[in-house]
């Protein structure tokens, strides 16, 4: 019956119970307006729509024009990095945009196929092409676990878990990916035959190979290359100014499409297949398929290889809605925005497509045409399914090369700068090796394996870096002149008795440094500060539990050059949580240990903790310690009774009063023993 009471006892006042059934009832309640938010959430449109003003048709129509001209060649071009007919890199690009259009978060979003997503997709095409697949089913399975997994994450509400890739491991990995591409690309721009696969091989055999190269087709990419750079450059010197050139130069992939393709068909019409002058794309006539389900046994092989891809995919593309909102003021949802991919994904899935996602260069003509909403997405749609079903026939004469020098121009800006990894140099080392991990790795092994080693590299170090991070320590033999007076502007006084320190936390203390702390909280001591028994005996070596205790304590001293023949005791420890924002188990259970270490060793001394927050003070509260004010008079001799400031200054003024009133008792004492001393012989 006892047993009952204080079970039922502990349930009643455990804080961790009363919580989980504050929150579960809590829960409840909220279930129905939670449930009505949520499904309203996925489906912004039906907050926008309402609100739309129809004098912006317009404005979206020429948007949504304009980027199918873009998207047109895109999304040939981006299926043959991906290593699949190019037709279907067309079949990917027509529901994208219209899905957008009811569950994007962000007006300037244009989604597709991307030159990322096509280099990440086509590594698993060469995998298991070998094992008898279809590359575009390969590309449908990679697209399904892409969209499975993102789905997952927005609709969990977990997109914040992609901001633990690290910016510099983005910059290494994205500019590593764009060199691919290119790199892959330039047999197709100079029609030279026999080039390996992988950086190395390809480098090697392009340069081996260069005299076999076809010069017409050379002649053809090299001068798509000059016209694409060249309405580029004119529309960064004079689009500002001129309407006609910015529309020429924002569509000048599709003008080079057209141009080429009528050359193609004006040189190689009635010619044999095998007797063309130059390699052309041969895009069959084709329609939108009708929808299957990717075969479940490609969708297990392609499932571990498809995460590199549904990474890429998704830092990207919610980086470019996170720029595009912060530049016209407007704010995006991280996890809406994958909610969308995922949908978007699974459903092209079926129609044996490739993945999709953001992409920069469109988003940025999508902003610079003043789109006003994702309607425009619908324009965009519609003028894709119309190429499907009319202009394949026309498409099947687009040069190689032309589509060879689309893609390189258009991932030439995503190569990173030599000032940027210069200034990942100067401002962190940590953060320059993890870009270099990223950028080599992908570079010559593999995307996949790349991304992993850079991250896990983060990872690493940041546990390592917790695990020995440093802990301050300040005593009156540890401050210059300047210290202590820079210090006393802080609040802390001037002079320090020579029993008490101060040990800062320089950032949380939890599980991965608890015991290196730990370590280097009672090295300092044992360094600085004699044993109560060396004190109370008179000794000259402190008596050591191990002979190789002793050994330590003798090094530590030696490093530090100390002279042992008068060093203080230790009263006093003051532990400064100011810069403490985590405080988890392991770092109470790590404390209470240090403290009975430190009594073992130095006998009667108090700790006393300062500025503690709210979480870390319960934290303490709730495994059982005592936290008493610093003017308490109760007993502090038990371990977890412990007294805390608010300053480390009004700490330190306490053991300075402690130890004036410790000098008193001491002389008081000795007083007594001298009159005792002289009574005796007077009775003598």
């Amino acid at each position: 019956m006892k047993l009952y009471e204080r079970v039922k006892n502990d349930v009643k006042t455990d804080v961790t119970w009363n919580r989980v059934a504050r929150i579960g009832i809590q829960g409840i309640r909220a279930t129905p307006s939670a449930a009505s938010n949520y499904v309203v959430e996925k489906v912004p449109i039906v907050g926008w729509l309402p609100r739309y003003n129809y004098r912006w048709l317009l404005t979206d129509f020429v948007a949504g024009l304009t980027l199918s001209l873009m998207l047109i060649p895109q999304s040939l071009a981006y299926a043959k990095i991906a290593t699949i007919p190019v037709q279907y890199g067309l079949m990917s690009a027509w529901s994208p945009a219209v899905i957008y259009t009811f569950m994007g978060t962000s007006k300037d979003m244009s989604t597709g196929p991307t030159s990322l997503i096509g280099l990440l997709t086509s590594d698993v095409v060469e995998d298991l092409v070998k094992e008898g697949y279809a590359p575009e089913a390969i590309s449908s399975a990679v697209a399904l676990m892409m969209g499975i997994l993102m789905a997952a994450m927005g609709f969990l509400k977990l997109g914040f878990l992609l901001d633990f890739i690290s910016y510099p491991v983005l910059t290494g990995f994205i500019s590593a990916v764009a060199i691919t591409i290119g790199l892959g690309q330039v047999d197709n721009l100079i029609g030279e035959d026999n080039v390996g696969d992988g950086t190395a091989h390809i480098i090697h055999d392009v340069f081996n190979n260069f005299g076999t190269c076809n010069g017409r087709a050379a002649g053809i990419g090299i001068g798509s290359v000059i016209l694409l750079v060249g309405l580029q450059k004119a529309g960064e010197r004079w689009g500002s100014k001129n309407r006609f050139i910015w529309f020429l130069s924002i569509t000048r992939a599709f003008i080079a499409l057209l141009l080429f393709t009528g050359i193609s068909y004006g040189v190689n019409k009635g010619r044999d297949s095998d007797d063309y002058l130059f390699d052309v794309s041969k895009v069959p006539t084709t329609s939108i398929h009708t929808p299957k389900p990717v075969d479940a046994t490609l969708l297990g092989k392609a499932a571990g290889r498809s995460i590199a891809a549904f990474l890429g995919a998704s830092i990207e593309h919610i980086a470019i809605a996170r720029a595009f909102g912060l530049r016209n003021n407007y704010v995006t949802d991280a996890s809406q925005e994958l909610c969308y991919l995922g949908v978007t994904n699974i459903w092209n899935s079926f129609f044996t497509c490739m993945g999709v996602g953001g992409a920069m260069s469109r988003t940025a003509v999508n902003s610079q045409c003043q789109v006003k909403s994702p309607l425009s997405g619908i324009v965009t749609s519609s003028v894709i399914v119309l190429a499907l079903y009319k202009w394949t026939g026309a498409l099947y004469w687009v040069p190689k090369a032309t589509l060879a020098a689309i893609i390189i121009t258009a991932i030439w800006p995503l190569i990173g700068k030599p000032s940027t990894y210069y200034n990942f140099w100067k401002t962190s080392l940590a953060d320059f090796i993890a870009a270099m991990i990223a950028f080599w790795v992908s570079l010559f092994v593999s995307t996949e394996i790349g991304i992993a080693c850079a991250v896990g590299f983060n990872i690493a170090y940041v546990l390592l870096r917790q695990v020995f991070k440093h802990v301050s320590t300040i005593s009156a033999d540890s401050r210059s002149e300047l210290a202590a007076s820079l210090d006393a502007g802080r609040g802390l006084p001037p002079n320090i008795p020579a029993d008490t320190r101060v040990f800062r936390f320089e950032e949380s203390f939890f599980f991965p440094n608890v015991q290196r702390v730990k370590r280097n909280i009672l090295d300092t001591i044992l360094t600085y500060h004699q044993a109560e028994y060396s004190i109370r005996n008179g000794a000259e070596s402190e008596r050591n539990w191990s002979v190789e205790g002793e050994k330590r304590v003798a090094r530590l001293r030696k490093r530090a050059n100390i002279d042992t023949s008068n060093l203080p005791g230790i009263a006093v420890v003051v532990l400064d949580f100011a810069k403490v924002n985590y405080f988890d188990t392991s770092a109470v259970i790590g404390l209470k240990n240090f403290l009975a270490e430190l009594k073992q060793y130095a006998g009667t001394v108090e700790v006393r903790l300062v500025a503690l927050n709210e979480m870390t003070r319960e934290r303490f509260e709730r495994a059982g310690w005592t936290l008493l004010e610093g003017d308490s008079s109760v007993d502090t001799s038990k371990p977890t009774n412990v007294r805390v400031f608010r300053s480390v200054g009004e700490a330190v003024q306490a053991s300075r009063a402690a130890s004036e009133v410790m000098e008193v008792v001491v002389k008081n004492d000795q007083s007594s023993e001298e009159n005792t001393t002289v009574s005796h012989r007077e009775k003598m």
